[in-house]
């Protein structure tokens, strides 16, 4: 061909001097402009026809080859291969034309060929995270490893290519700049250790709920890469974690809690003090209205009674006389109410206990577990329960402490 357009250019009655860089400016021209139409009819008509075909299918894999933009990495490589490959046949009158585009094409061709088998290994990633059971196994920072691993020899590719020496010679050198290679990718090297240490001792997985609150993270994990591991904290904001710092500092998974059903809630009413006393005749008659405290009540009664007739006791004002307190009667009602409630876990530790007495009274902490670990739900849930505890201390002549507030100053005012 470019023979031909020396032919042409001759009879023409182009000056000899000018034929060789008119010719090659033609035969590259010509070159190129096959180039862009092999390039436009697999863009747009054969890739349209593929997409067609893909979408009639019923496979997901097929999908995640368009979704990923296989194909259209795939589909630069066609004017890549034919420049190298014509190169000879336009523009041989110019050899270091030549020389300069076949080293540009080798060097797409490599470079291209490592974007295409990154695309590759992002199918094979969504296709493993889709059908796998298993969370644990470090594929994504395989992949993103795989992915350095070809794009470094890639690189080393496209610089023998340019200075014209072996990769081989390249390679060689690589010894003397391990220390610097360490130095460089020590935040990769780390990630990849850590990574499999996580996914040897099933330390975390993506969707895990975990606490981390030198890095502000509290949230599910969206994703652990080789370098960082993605948290979506419940602001809906995304925080990034180094993936070394999940084994080399502490945080909690609420893993356990998810996959058990059930939530704890922790949590305290402080009674002042003051208001404890034993229950007197017209309390307890208040307190027999209480179908929570029926068990309890006869329980105790005969107990009770058992031992003055035991004792030979027959006034209750006797020091010796035993009776009921009204806080361990509200004890005993908050551990009914707790048993019968239809949001508590049953199988898991339900408890009340009285804490020791501090300058704010003495604290009744009630311990167990709702059956609805959603978060609004176990809110509302935890709510509700102190909701009617703090409205019905009252009847049990008890007093919620708190600290006086201006309210107060003024009532006694």
């Amino acid at each position: 061909m470019s023979e031909l357009i020396q032919q042409w250019l001759t009879i023409s009655g182009i000056s000899e001097s000018l034929i060789q860089p008119v010719s090659a400016m033609i035969g590259l021209i010509l070159l190129l402009t096959i180039c862009w139409i092999s390039y436009y009819i697999t863009k747009h008509l054969v890739l349209k026809f593929v997409h067609k075909i893909v979408t009639r299918t019923t496979n997901e894999w097929d999908d995640l080859l368009i979704s990923q933009k296989v194909f259209d990495r795939i589909s630069w490589l066609i004017p890549a291969v034919l420049l190298l490959a014509f190169m000879p046949f336009f523009i041989s009158a110019n050899p270091q034309l030549v020389d300069a585009l076949t080293v540009f094409a080798k060097i797409a061709i490599a470079l291209q060929v490592a974007r295409s088998l990154s695309s590759l290994l992002n199918v094979a990633n969504n296709l493993f995270q889709e059908s796998s059971k298993e969370k644990y196994l470090p594929l994504n920072a395989t992949i993103q490893l795989l992915k350095l691993a070809i794009y470094i020899v890639a690189i080393i590719l496209a610089i023998s290519i340019l200075i014209d020496r072996s990769p081989i010679y390249l390679l060689s050198g690589l010894g003397a700049l391990t220390a610097v290679l360490l130095l460089v990718f020590q935040d990769t090297i780390k990630g990849l250790v850590a990574s499999i240490q996580i996914s040897a001792n099933k330390m975390v997985a993506p969707g895990d709920w975990i606490e981390m609150p030198q890095y502000g993270a509290d949230g599910d994990v969206l994703e652990i890469a080789l370098n960082t591991v993605k948290v979506q904290n419940w602001d809906n904001t995304v925080t990034t974690i180094p993936t070394y710092a999940l084994i080399s500092e502490s945080f909690k998974n609420w893993r356990g809690m998810s996959s058990s059903g059930g939530r704890r809630i922790k949590r305290s009413i402080s009674i002042d003090i003051s208001s404890i006393h034993f229950c007197s005749a017209e309390l307890m008659e208040k307190l027999q209205k209480f179908e929570f405290l029926n068990e309890y009540l006869n329980s105790k009664n005969n107990d009770i009674s058992a031992f003055h007739q035991q004792k030979g006791i027959n006034d209750i004002t006797d020091p010796n006389s035993r009776r009921l307190t009204n806080i361990g009667t509200f004890r005993a009602y908050i551990s009914a109410y707790l048993q019968q409630h239809p949001n508590v876990h049953n199988d898991m530790t339900c408890m009340v206990r009285q804490l020791k007495p501090t300058e704010i009274g003495v604290a009744l902490e009630l311990y167990f577990f709702s059956n609805d670990i959603n978060w609004v739900n176990y809110e509302a849930i935890q709510a509700d329960i102190f909701d009617h505890l703090f409205a019905i201390a009252p009847l049990f002549e008890l007093r919620i402490f708190q600290t006086p507030t201006g309210h107060d100053w003024q009532a006694r005012a």
